[in-house]
Order: C-alpha cells, then sequence, then structure tokens
C-alpha cells in the first residue's frame, strides 16, 4: 500500500506507461510476463489496485491512499522495500570495512544475453562470486562474505548488464580466526581479479553453449555454428575485461547506506523524468554523460522506444537480483556470521567506529491539517472487499479511479 508522504514527482513512469503502452502493443507482441508487468506498473498508484483509508488523530478527517503495485521493477514502490530489506540485513552485518567491486559484461556479449537472461545472468553472479572468494582463500586462506546485486542499465536506459558486490576486507578461517588485508585501500590486484573473472565466464559460457542451453534468434542464429561462437569467445578475450574496485566502506550505518544505493534501484526513477507530451508522443528524461564529464543532460525518446528500453531491465519471472555468498550465504550465515563475530571480538582487524543516529523516515501527514499522527484505519481491495480496522469510518464516497499516479 502507498505509504509515503511528501511531494509526488511531476511525472512518473506509471503515467507514462498509460499514454504509450496501448500504441506499444499494437505494433509490438509481449510475452505475458512482460505483458503483466507492464500493466501493474500502469496501475501503480492509479487506485485501480485498491485504496487505504486513513485518519487523522488531531482534526479527525479521514483520507485515501492508493495502493502501490508492489513490483520490484516499480521506482514508486521500491523505496519502502529497500528500507525494510537494509533493516533485515543490520543483523549480519560485521565490525570490519567492506569494499566495493564492478564486474561489468563486454558489450560484444549484450545481444546474446538479452536472449538469454536467466542463464547468463545467474553465470555473471556465479563467476563474479567464484573469484572474489577464490581469491580470499589464495589470499587469506578465509571465506569471505559477500552480498551481490545486478544492474542491467546504463543512465541512458540502453542494456548494460553488471554486478556490484560489497565484499567483507577479510574472511574467517578454518581455525575460525579472522584473516584479512593490513592495508585498507584495496583488497585484491584489480587487473589479475578481472583476469580470473574472464576466464571463468568464457569457460561457463561455452561449457552452455556445448550443451546446448542457450537460444540464438535473429542477428545471434549464427552463433549456433561452433567455429562462429569460438570466434565471438576469441573476441571478447582479446579484450581487458571492466572490472572497478571502489574502495571501502566501514560502520554498519555507512555500509547499510551504501547497500541503499543499489540494492532495489531500478532502471529509471521519476525524478528523472522531465516531460511527457502526448501530442508528440515523447518522452524527456535526464541522464549523465560519463563520456561528458558525467554533465548532466536530457534526452528525448518517442514514448514506443522509451518503453522498448524499459523493457530490457524486466528481469526474467523468480529471478533473484539480490545474492549472498560466502560466510553470509543464506544457508550459512546462521552460523557463520556469530563465529565470525566471536573471532573479531580480539582481532587487530575489527573495525567498529561508533554508529551515529540514523535519520527517521519522514511520518505520514494528514493532507487537511498536516498532523503527524495518522493511522491506517481501513483498506478497499482491487476487487471492492472492504476491511475495516477502526472506526469511526468514512467521512465520504471512495474516490473514483483517476489517471494521476
Amino acid at each position: 500500500m502507498s505509504c509515503h508522504s511528501g511531494p509526488a514527482p511531476e511525472w512518473t513512469v506509471a503515467q507514462v506507461l498509460k499514454v504509450f503502452l496501448p500504441e506499444y502493443l499494437d505494433r509490438h507482441p509481449l510475452p505475458a510476463h512482460h505483458l503483466k508487468v507492464l500493466r501493474r506498473l500502469a496501475q501503480c498508484r492509479s487506485g485501480q489496485l485498491g485504496w487505504t483509508v486513513w485518519q487523522c488523530q488531531q482534526c479527525h478527517r479521514t483520507h485515501w491512499r492508493p495502493h502501490g503495485c508492489g513490483d520490484r521493477h516499480c521506482p514508486s514502490c521500491q523505496h519502502q522495500r529497500s528500507r525494510q530489506w537494509l533493516q533485515e540485513q543490520r543483523r549480519a552485518l560485521l565490525p570490519v570495512r567492506y569494499f566495493h567491486w564492478v564486474f561489468t559484461l563486454p558489450a560484444a556479449l549484450r545481444p546474446l544475453i538479452l536472449q538469454n537472461q536467466a542463464p547468463l545472468y545467474r553465470l555473471l553472479f556465479e563467476s563474479a562470486s567464484a573469484t572474489l572468494l577464490q581469491f580470499g582463500q589464495q589470499r587469506f586462506q578465509a571465506e569471505l562474505g559477500l552480498t551481490a546485486i545486478l544492474h542491467t542499465w546504463g543512465q541512458n536506459l540502453m542494456n548494460h548488464p553488471h554486478l556490484h558486490c560489497l565484499v567483507t576486507g577479510g574472511g574467517l578461517t578454518d581455525q575460525n580466526t579472522w584473516a584479512g588485508p593490513k592495508q585498507t585501500r584495496w583488497l585484491f590486484p584489480v587487473h589479475a581479479v578481472a583476469r580470473m573473472f574472464q576466464g571463468k565466464f568464457c569457460a561457463g559460457l561455452r561449457q552452455l553453449h556445448a550443451t546446448g542451453k542457450l537460444q540464438f534468434h535473429g542477428d545471434c542464429q549464427p552463433l549456433q555454428d561452433s567455429g562462429a561462437f569460438a570466434a565471438l569467445l576469441r573476441q571478447v578475450r582479446a579484450r581487458r575485461w571492466v572490472v572497478f574496485a571502489k574502495g571501502s566502506v566501514v560502520g554498519p550505518d555507512a555500509v547499510l547506506d551504501y547497500l541503499g544505493r543499489y540494492t532495489h534501484r531500478v532502471a529509471i526513477t521519476n525524478s528523472r523524468l522531465r516531460a511527457l507530451d502526448p501530442h508528440a508522443r515523447t518522452v524527456t528524461f535526464t541522464y549523465k554523460d560519463y563520456a561528458d564529464a558525467s554533465r548532466l543532460k536530457a534526452m528525448t525518446l518517442t514514448g514506443v522506444e522509451f518503453i522498448r528500453r524499459l523493457r530490457l531491465h524486466l528481469l526474467p519471472r523468480g529471478f533473484t537480483k539480490i545474492r549472498h555468498y560466502g560466510l553470509l550465504g543464506n544457508n550459512r550465515r546462521h552460523r557463520r556470521v556469530p563465529q565470525a563475530r566471536a573471532a573479531l571480538a580480539t582481532s587487530p582487524l575489527r573495525f567498529a567506529p561508533a554508529s551515529a543516529p540514523r535519520p527517521a523516515p519522514p511520518p505520514l501527514t494528514c493532507p487537511h491539517c498536516q498532523g503527524t499522527d495518522v493511522r491506517c484505519i481501513g483498506r478497499v481491495e482491487r476487487s471492492g472487499k472492504v476491511s475495516l480496522f477502526a472506526r469511526p469510518w468514512l467521512s465520504g464516497p471512495a474516490p473514483a479511479y483517476t489517471d494521476t499516479s
């Protein structure tokens, strides 16, 4: 349900979809999964998905808030989900430095990746995590902990698959002691990590081709031939793969804030939208041009092209885009994290600065008197079913469906 306060953005992705999705569907047939997601995004906070009813305890007036769609691709719904997820992760944080790594796949592989998202995104996770864990064993004889987050976009909404990894500065040894780097700037040599990652991903790609687990359509169809596929692998292996090591962060609040920038980010936020022109059939949004000193620029696309690019970043049904490995693995952390904390209690590598108080999220406010003691007293589902939580009930009828998100 909607639980945010503060000014709404002037334009939203939901509004763009309401205007242009019918035109897009006239031109392009969609897989059922994509159609379901786009329609859900278009209905977000429109009233079509139902309402919650709130009452101010100061002026005693009620007001309605439309439900959000809750979809993981929705820019309007991910902020609250991110906050909840980060609070859950706080229990697994360790008092050490964390290092940020970014693994990017070559542009030459992107057409193939788009046709094989699930297996190749999975291979990206496996190759990057295995590389970092292997370096941890080789350098420190220890098991690191890491969280990996998949992003598939660039600022211009084109396909740009890459993986953000936040890695513990050291790990747990077989003797349950903590081992890690003596210096705090970098965790491992970047070029060596990039070479190992490249080798693991290419080996996995070759195995998927050999076992017939890849699809080839359109321009990628010639890659069914083993010779053409081998030539593609030689091409991508001949160039240095892009891996960034972005330094370290310390302290539980700093780590949570850092994770929060990446975990539930979506391809485009509502705040980047600048104009929607139903007559010219265009959408304008801002982007950072990294080729021009990260200057902020505006890009105008047809509504149909905007939706085409948005579709590039709809993940396969059920695909997990945030994964944990090593001593933070979901099936291990309940045992390994307490062992790591015990090892760090007496370790010189422990780094746990005092946490600053975290600012509380802005409270809900009453639209009538701006009071902050606002309570949810009921829900109206999209089916029309009404659930009462408290009385008195409503001071007016449910609002009609509106196109305002």
